[in-house]
């Protein structure tokens, strides 16, 4: 059915039909249908209407009793068999039967509507009569709101707007539609925010990749520490020394291709006659090593490796050709940690120097007139090389000043540098490394003279007596040769100032036995030079 229209309601046929003057019978026998006029108002809500003659009552009220309008008389119809609520009792009429209406266009179903909880459900109907269409009339009407494709259960009638279009409804619909966009911002704000993070994090939202230098060969110059290094390092060996009572670590390096390697005296002291001497090159590769000859005077050893193939000696160099400020470095193992290189300058030369002297009896003092060097020496690298920007070895790390010894220099101690580091000339190594190969003992200069250690003056002086009381110049002796007596005290060797004893035998011991010295002394407080040759004693 259109929209707007509703089905024309049809009545059964009535026995008789009243005069224009008479009132219309109501009913016209059992199961006749009640007569609708199209003009007449429909009755609102889902009740049976009220009759004609009074008003309805409200909702909630009791029924009051019509006032009768007709003469007393017999029921004008039959009781209401159905109880029409919410009177109760009989009606003036019988609910109509429910209208089949037309299917809308293209067969679209129409949607069931909500039950109030005040509805009644409709009782069996009997068959209806089909409907004919008729214009709806425009004033508001219950039967507009019926809906008899309804299930059943569903009221006659339903009061307001159709399902789903209350304000309610829409404002839920639009709460919903809120609550969703809200979610969504705040779902896209997270995710705006982790990605905002990342980006700050690393950059960027792709792997990040940052510059570098391109792989080069490795070659450096070499006169540089990197290419001295790289020069010297092969030749250069750590050795691990054990005894019965100690052990120690120092460094040294290889001097022939027949597995001689120099290093200092006191680095394989701990051996003694039968410990175990350790070395490990470079590439990591050990061997036993064993002892050639020792020199405690000059603080220098030689051991030899046998079994090895392919050594790098280490070329020697000239201390006398070094000045005070070449470059150099200084290759050693400190604190056992091998390969250590460190670079620096030389200080000073003829550092007249004497170190150990632990055993008391000085047997076992060493005198160097040493270089001196910045470069970093700790304990473990005695018996390294220092070398040249030719990489050729001109000193033999030997001892260090420490700050908190305050008992002048050490050779085994545990203070670290402080930039006062002396080595033993190679000149000096290399003639004693010569003796130990080739005789297994070193010889040293003397002049043939005993010095009195306790003189205070600046100077050596000669003692009044020997050991074990005899003379302080040695008969025949070079000295004595040369026409010095006891009480003279020496100040120069060679144009060098001597201001103590020990500068004195160390200058002396700078040099070769047989080789001509001048010395200038003074006797009564006049001053003399003389010249003698060196002789030679063996070393221990």
């Amino acid at each position: 059915m259109d929209e707007g229209r509703q089905a024309k309601w049809w009545s059964r046929p009535a026995t008789g039909r009243p005069g224009r003057d008479e009132p219309e019978s109501r009913g016209g026998g059992e199961g006749d249908a009640p007569s609708v006029r199209p003009d007449s108002p429909a009755p609102t809500g889902g009740a049976a209407p009220a009759p004609a003659d009074g008003p309805a009552p409200l909702v909630g009220q009791e029924p009051q009793e019509p006032a009768p309008s007709r003469p007393a008389g017999p029921p004008l119809h039959e009781p209401d068999v159905y109880s029409t609520p919410p009177y109760g009792g009989p009606g003036p009429w019988a609910p109509a039967p429910p209208v089949q209406r037309p299917t809308p266009a293209h067969g679209t179903p129409v949607p069931p509507q909500a039950v109030p909880p005040q509805a009644v459900p409709l009782p069996p109907q009997p068959s209806p009569v089909t409907p004919q269409a008729t214009p709806v009339p425009s004033s508001s009407s219950q039967w507009l709101q019926y809906d008899p494709w309804g299930a059943p259960g569903q009221p006659l009638t339903q009061v307001g707007p159709p399902a789903g279009t209350e304000p309610g409804s829409r404002k839920n619909r639009r709460g919903g539609a809120f609550a969703g966009m809200l979610l969504l911002a705040l779902v896209a704000s997270g995710i705006g925010g982790g990605v905002g993070a990342y980006v700050e994090r690393t950059g960027g939202l792709t792997t990040v990749e940052l510059p570098q230098a391109s792989h080069d060969n490795g070659d450096r110059a070499p006169e540089s520490v990197a290419g001295i290094a790289a020069s010297a390092l092969p030749s250069v060996v750590t050795l691990h020394v054990s005894g019965t009572a100690e052990s120690g670590t120092g460094t040294g390096f290889v001097l022939d291709a027949r597995g001689h390697i120099l290093t200092n005296n006191h680095v394989v002291a701990p051996a003694g006659s039968s410990g175990d001497i350790t070395v490990t090159f470079s590439s990591g590769e050990t061997a036993a090593a064993e002892l050639v000859g020792k020199d405690s005077g000059y603080d220098l050893a030689v051991v030899r490796v046998k079994g090895v193939s392919g050594l790098k000696p280490l070329p020697l160099g000239n201390s006398d050709n070094v000045r005070v400020g070449d470059p150099v470095v200084a290759i050693g193992a400190p604190f056992d940690l091998s390969n250590t290189v460190t670079s620096g300058i030389i200080s000073a030369k003829q550092r007249p120097i004497t170190a150990g002297g632990e055993k008391g009896d000085g047997s076992d003092i060493s005198y160097v007139d040493a270089l001196q060097t910045d470069a970093p020496i700790n304990p473990g690298n005695s018996g390294g090389p220092l070398v040249d920007t030719q990489a050729h070895v001109i000193g033999i790390n030997s001892a260090i000043r420490a700050a908190d010894s305050g008992k002048g220099t050490e050779r085994g101690g545990q203070s670290g540098s402080i930039g006062l580091g002396f080595a033993i000339p190679i000149n000096q190594g290399k003639r004693v490394a010569e003796e130990l190969i080739n005789t297994g003992k070193a010889t040293h200069p003397v002049i043939g003279v005993t010095l009195d250690m306790k003189f205070t003056g600046d100077g050596a002086k000669v003692g009044e007596k020997g050991p074990e009381d005899g003379p302080a110049v040695t008969k025949g002796g070079p000295a004595a040769k040369a026409g010095i007596r006891s009480g003279d005290v020496i100040t120069e060797v060679q144009g060098q100032r001597v201001h103590s004893g020990e500068e004195l035998i160390v200058k002396i011991r700078a040099h070769r036995p047989g080789d001509r010295l001048e010395l200038r002394l003074t006797r009564g407080g006049e001053e003399r030079s003389v010249t003698l040759t060196l002789g030679s004693a063996s070393g221990t």
